[in-house]
């Protein structure tokens, strides 16, 4: 059916009205928003759109909030091109099948102390025994070792041919030995290695970090970054056009046109916004139901309408960001014919972070009843929604997910979110036809091959309808007239670095 185009006048209305409420949001601490002098730099504020949900724990959804803000690193980071970097390792080598030695750089952790060979191993080791495992880790064993005074040794428990590209991710932070005196919590103030120390964390609200003088890479141009979380994306649009804000993340589009042009960044990237389908309990453990709901669901109308052309229809698990991915698609097979809703009841849940969430929801709401469901819609932030998600409490949901964030690795992002064991498995699917595919997928070297291999597993998965891709996001991020060297690339993994200022 075709998207109704709906007055944006409540929207401005909005905006005007949470403009007082903003007032003061970045007046305290850290000297927000007061230049220092011009050879140290000024501080940038930052609104980022998703609060912490795990006390900035590295191991969870908080692990891209360290990575985004210049606080965390891993031993590799990614390139332009999604291939592995140095990082805290200058180098590495493979030297078996299931074993990498890799050469750590001089560096010191955000206390003082020095990133030494045990310190690395002891974060290493502390990650596998985090529960739930790093998403990075799903279905992943390995030990690391210290192996002499440069470098560590990491065997996995079987061949892992992208274990360089697995060590980027923001989950497998290095920290320093201080960041783990508490038995269950993991403390990454002052105990990271990046351009920018966090030094205070106000709940769920705000957080400040001051510049590290002694980063390996060198010392970052800003002095420090104030940064406070602002779930309603109306609001974070109006903090940046009123100045109030130098960075605002995750701009909804629907406030892309009150920005000015030049302070608006348009990035296309690896996120997919997808309808993910309960296949162990309720109505959608009905494989003729599930393939009911895909045929209801008209992508055209979602990137056209919701997303106002900032998006691009769903053509699979991954999208046109992830460049190679489109010559080699697989079509999916045996896919259940569509069944008869009959009018069953579903709810349909989704969070309020990315404002175009709740109004792509409504859209899928309305499509899934005209094809004879029943449907409840139930919107939260999202750090009140992820538990009931992971735990099978909706029968659908709707989110959007950057398909090569947690490890840059097509075939580790289907391992975690579609197999029996995955992590961040939403739609709780437990196909033994999947499982078969990715792990014969996760078995390949080689990069072509292995590209290949990930595809037919896309199409394995896509073909249980367990989940519908439903638009390929680009982001808009709000950057201040005065703000150079913010860094934005496809994975989201990067916001400010060391030549971040204004």
């Amino acid at each position: 059916m075709p998207f109704p185009r709906y007055s944006r006048h409540p929207r401005l209305l909005s905006v005007l009205l949470l403009a007082p409420l903003l007032t003061g949001c970045f007046a305290s601490g850290g000297g927000a928003g007061e230049a220092s002098d011009g050879k140290d730099g000024s501080r940038l504020r930052i609104a980022l759109a998703f609060p912490p949900a795990e006390n900035l724990s590295p191991y969870g959804a908080d692990a891209t909030i360290l990575s985004r803000l210049g606080v965390t690193e891993g031993l590799t980071a990614l390139d332009a091109n999604g291939a592995a970097a140095p990082a805290l390792a200058a180098s590495w080598r493979r030297e078996n099948d299931r074993t990498w030695l890799f050469t750590l750089r001089d560096a010191t952790f955000q206390d003082g102390t020095a990133v030494t060979p045990a310190a690395v191993a002891a974060s290493l080791t502390r990650a596998t025994r985090a529960e739930p495992a790093p998403a990075a880790l799903s279905g992943v064993t390995l030990a690391a070792k210290a192996e002499g005074e440069g470098a560590v040794r990491i065997t996995t428990g079987e061949t892992d041919p992208v274990l360089p590209l697995r060590l980027s991710s923001p989950g497998l932070a290095v920290l320093s030995p201080n960041a783990y005196e508490k038995q269950d919590t993991v403390d990454p103030v002052g105990t990271a290695t990046g351009p920018f120390e966090l030094t205070k964390v106000t709940g769920t609200a705000a957080a400040d970090l001051d510049r590290y003088d002694d980063y390996w890479g060198g010392r970052a141009q800003a002095s420090g970054l104030d940064v406070r979380f602002i779930a309603d994306g109306t609001a974070r649009a109006n903090a940046l056009r009123t100045g109030q804000v130098d960075i605002a993340e995750a701009i909804p589009v629907a406030q892309a046109a009150s920005l000015d042009k030049d302070t608006r960044r348009e990035t296309a990237t690896t996120r997919t916004t997808s309808l993910l389908l309960n296949t162990k309990s309720g109505v959608f453990k009905d494989a003729s139901l599930r393939a009911a709901a895909r045929a209801a669901v008209d992508t055209s109308a979602l990137a056209k309408g919701v997303y106002e052309g900032h998006a691009d229809a769903g053509a699979g698990i991954y999208g046109p960001a992830v460049t190679w991915a489109e010559g080699k698609r697989v079509k999916p097979t045996g896919q259940a014919d569509a069944g008869d809703p009959d009018g069953a009841s579903v709810t349909l849940a989704t969070y309020d972070n990315r404002p175009e969430l709740p109004e792509a929801a409504q859209v899928l709401k309305q499509q899934l009843e005209n094809a004879g469901f029943a449907v409840k819609l139930e919107v939260r932030e999202y750090s009140r929604l992820e538990s009931d998600a992971l735990a099978g409490k909706f029968d659908a949901f709707v989110g959007a997910r950057n398909s090569l964030l947690d490890t840059g690795d097509p075939v580790s992002l289907l391992a975690g979110d579609f197999t029996c064991d995955g992590g961040y498995n939403l739609a709780l699917l437990c196909d033994k036809g999947v499982d078969r595919a990715v792990a014969k997928a996760q078995a390949v070297a080689d990069t072509d091959e292995r590209q290949d291999a990930a595809m037919a597993a896309e199409a394995a998965v896509l073909g249980t309808d367990a989940v519908v891709p439903l638009v390929h996001q680009r982001v808009i991020t709000g950057v201040g007239a005065k703000v150079s060297g913010v860094l934005l690339d496809p994975y989201e993994r990067t916001l400010a670095g060391t030549g971040t200022r204004r």
